[in-house]
Parts: structure tokens; sequence; C-alpha cells
């Protein structure tokens, strides 16, 4: 377990030639410590002196196996270990508040998230899409052009409604200024998908009338603006709490938290997820698979902090988990699978050759029973993975990024954003 003389803040020398972070080499893939601390450890519940838990870095099991270092919410984590070591006066983590205290340090799991993503640092530059604009032209049919048109439209707002979540709830009242270092550096990483899929939209659809359509479609597009709806109903459910202070205050917050790690980041990016790696599995659109490999890589570690989060205050106020609690987020997971279920209508509804809506729709469940089970709750579904293609991923892109200088790989890409043009 980490005590306060185990975190140092002060930087580590990176070996001359390589990126901070590379660590050794994973078979023949040398892959960062963060994404090897991801993969291969539960994030939460466990000792130093407990074995790691090896999982396929290749693989969408990264998600999977993140669930099951996850899992069991209600089990006792090092960062509550670490605050009760010191007791007294210290403010519980939903404590009404602003603590600025780092020493002692009361929830130290937090500051190592936060030194873990700094060393998990990706560029949208280096990012090539000249590939993507080829089989864009050549080799997709309509259907799969509407699927890219209706995925790009949800990745044009998606991250702005997770990064507006964050300012308004997380950040306000989560009352650890090592949990707010690492929100932080979340915010930065929603900035920078944001900064992606825009680049993405400028190179994947040229003209202006249709990019103003993309960033409209939150408020035309019916599948587009259930999950908008979806998401803003609870954005607006803790808008207007100053400060969390009443057990039905905390259990606001607790709903509010657990529906965008769950829901937001953990099934509507899932599901977006999935159909980027089907497209990467018929061999199309490198460029967006390795952007969505990193996106991947970021909101797993979003998901891991968020039910970090959620596991220390069910060990300092137990009594917020009850059966209420577990009614409404059946009843919220339950409704975030339908969300994206019409979604998977819409997208599909062209007919894309090799994936169905009825697979989508298992997959989510698949996806759903995760959540739950991260979160302590009996499975809902009963679903298995239906995709082949989300079982094993392959990682060039991560060695690609993880070997090659920043210089290295500077491409222009066509059709960055301007920030004088009116979209």
């Amino acid at each position: 377990m980490n005590t306060q003389s185990d975190v140092d803040p002060s930087p580590q020398p990176s070996p001359a030639g390589r990126r901070e972070g590379v660590g050794a080499d994973w078979g023949s893939v040398a892959l960062p410590r963060i994404t090897k601390q991801l993969i291969t450890s539960p994030l939460v519940g466990r000792d130093e002196d407990e074995p790691a838990t090896t999982l396929d870095v290749s693989s969408h099991r990264a998600s999977a196996n993140a669930r099951t270092a996850l899992a069991g919410v209600g089990q006792e984590s090092p960062s509550t270990v670490a605050r009760s070591a010191g007791e007294g006066a210290a403010p519980a983590l939903l404590d009404a508040g602003f603590d600025l205290t780092l020493r002692p340090m009361r929830y130290p799991r937090f500051y190592e998230m936060y030194r873990a993503a700094i060393k998990n640092t990706w560029t949208v530059e280096e990012i090539d899409f000249q590939i993507d604009l080829g089989h864009l032209r050549q080799r997709m049919t309509s259907a799969d052009r509407h699927l890219i048109e209706r995925l790009v439209a949800f990745f044009a707002t998606g991250d702005s409604i997770v990064s507006n979540n964050l300012v308004i709830s997380l950040y306000r009242h989560i009352n650890s200024p090592e949990a707010r270092m690492y929100l932080s550096r979340q915010l930065y990483e929603e900035a920078l998908h944001i900064q992606f899929y825009l680049t993405l939209l400028d190179n994947y659809v040229p003209d202006q009338a249709r990019r103003a359509q993309a960033f409209a479609a939150i408020d035309t597009v019916p599948s587009i603006m259930r999950k908008a709806e979806f998401c803003r109903r609870w954005t607006d459910s803790v808008d207007s709490l100053g400060s969390v202070r009443s057990h039905d205050d905390k259990r606001r917050f607790l709903l509010n938290l657990t529906c965008f790690a769950s829901c937001i980041e953990g099934l509507f990016f899932f599901g977006a997820f999935a159909y980027v790696y089907f497209l990467r599995s018929r061999g199309l659109l490198p460029g967006l698979a390795a952007g969505t490999s990193w996106v991947f890589r970021d909101e797993s570690a979003h998901m891991a902090f968020a039910f970090e989060v959620l596991k220390t205050v069910r060990h300092e106020e137990p009594e917020l988990f009850d059966a209420e609690w577990a009614s409404q987020v059946r009843s919220m997971i339950e409704e975030a699978v339908e969300c994206e279920s019409q979604f998977a209508e819409d997208v599909l509804s062209g007919g894309v050759v090799g994936l169905t809506q009825r697979e989508m729709r298992q997959y989510l469940e698949y996806v759903a029973d995760q959540r739950f089970v991260m979160l302590g709750l009996p499975r809902r579904y009963g679903a298995r993975n239906p995709f082949p293609f989300m079982e094993l991923q392959d990682v060039q892109e991560l060695t690609n990024f993880f070997e090659r200088r920043v210089s290295a790989y500077q491409m222009a890409v066509q059709g960055e954003v301007a920030f004088d043009q009116a979209f």
C-alpha cells in the first residue's frame, strides 16, 4: 500500500531518445508504464505485495479486465486506508469544502493516477488521415459512409458534454486536492479528444454546410438528441448544487458520477469504439483507428478514476449505497442501453455488411453487464461479447506511438482546424 513517503512528486529522468513513461518491452512491443498499470494490475483494492493480474495488452479485454480490476466497489480501497491512518479531523471525500492540504496526503491513489496520466500523453498532430481519405472515396459503401457520418456527428459534441460535467460537478464536489489534480489532467484529455474529433471532422467532411449539420445533430438527429437529453438530465441534476451537505445532495452527486462513468464514457463511447474497430477489422480508416486507440486508453483511465472515487465514498459513507441507489442505477443503465440501441439502429440503417443491429444490441448489453459488476450489482442481461474483433486488437498504433519521437511524425493533415472559419 502506498504511503506518504511512497509518493515522490519529483520528475523522473527519461531515457535519452525515448518518450518519458516508456517501460520495458512486452513481447516485441514497448509499452508505457501507464498502459501496463491500467491493464496489468487492479487500479483499486490491491496492496503492493499482491500479484498483478496479467492481461492481453492487444485486446478490448483492456476494458473487460479493467472491469475485473475495479470490481467490488464495496471493498476497502487503498485510498481510504491511507485516510484512516490519519483520521483526526480530516474531511471525507464528499464533505463540503475545498481542502487544499496535500501533506499528509489523504488519497495517494488519486495522485498516482494523476502521475500515470501525465506519462500517457499524445497529440492530434501524430495522426495521419491520408489513407482514410482514400478509403472514404474509394472503398466504402453508402451504408459505410452513413455510419461514419453519424459517428462523427456524435463525436462532434460528446466529449464537450463530459468536459462540462467535469467542471459543473466533479471538480466542485470531490474534496481532495490530489483528486482535483487528476481531474485537471482529465479535462486536458477531454479537450484533446475534442481537438481530435474536430480535426477528424475537417478531414472527413470537407463541405462546411455538412460540418455544420454534424454539430447541429445534437438538436436535429433523433438518435443523437436522445443521448444528449439523457446526458443533460444527469448534468442538470447537480447544476444547482452549491455544495453536497445532505444525504440527498450526496446521492445526487453519486448518481451523476455513476452516470458519466458507467453510461456515457463507459457505454456510449464504448459503443462508438466498436464501430471504429469493426471498420479496422475490414482494413479501413487506420487514422481513425489509431486516434481511437489512444482515446480508448484515456477513457479507460477516466473510468478507473471514477470507480475509485465511488469505492472510496462507499467505504467512508456506506449508507449512501442502499437499495434505492441500486434501483436508480439499474434504471439508469437500462435507459442508457435503450438510448444507444436506438443510435445503433440509425447508424446501421443502411445495411452495413458484416455488422447487424442485433449484434450491436448484444454487445451493448454485454458492456452494460460489465458496468453492473463494476458497481457491485448483479448482471442484468447475461450477454456475451458477439464481436471477435473486440477480443483481440492489433497494437501496432501503440508500437508506433511509443517508439517514435514527436519530431519524427509531425505530419501535415489536410483540412486542419481554421479558427476563423464559420462552421
